[in-house]
């Protein structure tokens, strides 16, 4: 297929790279134009000078960038990608954004008789390195099989979820869960140092007992080593439990512990701490312990 693709941060640019390896055709844009031209001497393809001119001849369009505003300004934006499409082409965003935003983009999307699928990932940079990212995705039964070969170069795991907007909704709710199991490894981490346990036999006892988790196998020896290259910056999980919190709140549903978590990756922000993975959350706990792992 013929893809138009924008955002090559962190997890696009190999998301992209996946495509481009399993034989579409790929026209990248990137808001930093060196980044684009870096990444298409590395894995072919042409590099586009806007939004509007990567979606020109495209079968489909994906976008993978930071939040709703950047999403709504490449598709729809002065010189974006929805005046520079074909009739009927596909628009799959990977981003992560409110589930009311995706609504809306897709029904004004519609509108111009185009096809729309939400379709945000999760599993982080190594998982979209070697293509086995979980997606979840929002559309209607046609643009979901439309889009599937594409999904199916960048992810293991291709979940639909519902009507669009349904795929933002799992993924905010689920990545919630994956800030409050972090948060909470942080607090224990910091709790054992406290009370002067070995925190190697902590990890192991955790590890191969019901307190086990793929956060604890994923973040564990990092919080560790105080290694925080960003595999998902921390102010991105802040962004999506935010999203999340803002969701339970339309629909009358509670869930402190989420809003705890912000509390924390909040501070971790006011630290300085955005650029970081989120497992720098550790030194939000750390603080106020006023105790080194």
């Amino acid at each position: 297929m013929r893809v138009g693709f924008m955002g090559l941060g962190i997890m696009g640019s190999r998301q992209a790279a996946n495509l481009a390896r399993a034989g579409h055709e790929l026209k990248v844009y990137n808001r930093t134009r060196e980044t684009a031209d870096a990444w298409a001497k590395e894995h072919g393809g042409a590099v586009a000078d806007s939004p509007r001119a990567a979606a020109e001849g495209a079968d489909a369009v994906i976008t993978m960038v930071v939040d709703g505003p950047q999403v709504e300004a490449l598709l729809l934006g002065d010189d974006g990608a929805a005046a520079g499409a074909p009739a009927g082409t596909l628009f799959i965003d990977c981003s992560t954004i409110a589930p009311a935003d995706a609504r809306r983009l897709g029904a004004t999307l519609a509108e111009q008789g185009h096809g729309f699928v939400d379709a945000p990932v999760t599993g982080s940079a190594p998982k979209a390195e070697d293509g086995t990212l979980t997606i979840m995705c929002g559309a209607a039964d046609e643009d979901m099989e439309r889009a599937r070969p594409l999904l199916e170069a960048m992810g293991e795991k291709i979940v639909h979820a519902g009507d669009v907007g349904q795929g933002q909704a799992v993924k905010v709710i689920s990545n919630s869960v994956s800030a409050i199991n972090c948060a909470t490894l942080a607090q224990a981490l910091v709790v054992g140092r406290r009370a002067h346990v070995d925190l190697e036999a902590l990890l192991e006892v955790m590890g191969s007992g019901s307190a086990n988790s793929t956060m604890l196998q994923l973040k564990g020896r990092p919080m560790l080593e105080h290694d925080f290259a960003p595999l998902f910056k921390l102010e991105h999980m802040l962004k999506d439990v935010g999203l999340c919190l803002d969701e339970a709140r339309t629909n009358g549903a509670p869930f402190p512990f989420a809003a705890l978590a912000r509390e924390l990756y909040s501070a971790g922000v006011g630290r300085g701490l955005g650029e970081q993975d989120f497992a720098a959350v550790l030194e939000v706990a750390e603080g106020l312990a006023d105790t080194r792992v």
